[in-house]
């Protein structure tokens, strides 16, 4: 573990104090993306509307924002990026993780996936009681 938690006395003490856990760091989290929702909000609102007022940032009594133009790529063309990809050998462009949900939908409909195997994971179920 990264940090010392005490830890209940019996593992029935373990399941519950998990429980409680959990149901604390959720209501939260439901905290957390209402503010976040909220900060999104407010970023889309200003992107829109600065603009529109000639100003080149705006500025409150403890912070000033201005809008930049970030430059981020995006494909048009997978067929022609992919071609790209495998004759360059430029794999690095790529992020290395497997759509989990397409590979089990087809290891659901009884098909392999060539390259892909799979690991047991162990997770914890938790119900209430």
């Amino acid at each position: 573990m990264s940090q010392m938690v005490a830890l209940p006395p019996t593992l029935a003490g373990c399941a519950d104090r998990l429980f409680q856990v959990r149901e604390e760091r959720l209501a939260k989290q439901k905290e957390v993306d209402s503010l976040a929702a909220e900060e999104n909000a407010l970023k889309v609102y200003i992107i829109e509307e600065l603009p529109k007022s000639d100003a080149t940032g705006i500025a409150g009594k403890v912070a000033r924002v201005t809008v930049v133009n970030k430059i981020v790529p995006k494909v048009e063309d997978w067929d022609k990026f992919y071609k790209y990809i495998a004759k360059t050998k430029s794999w690095e462009m790529l992020q290395r993780r497997v759509g989990e949900g397409a590979v089990r939908e087809r290891w659901d409909a009884g098909r392999e996936v060539p390259g892909v195997g799979h690991i047991q994971v162990p997770t914890v179920s938790i119900n209430k009681v």
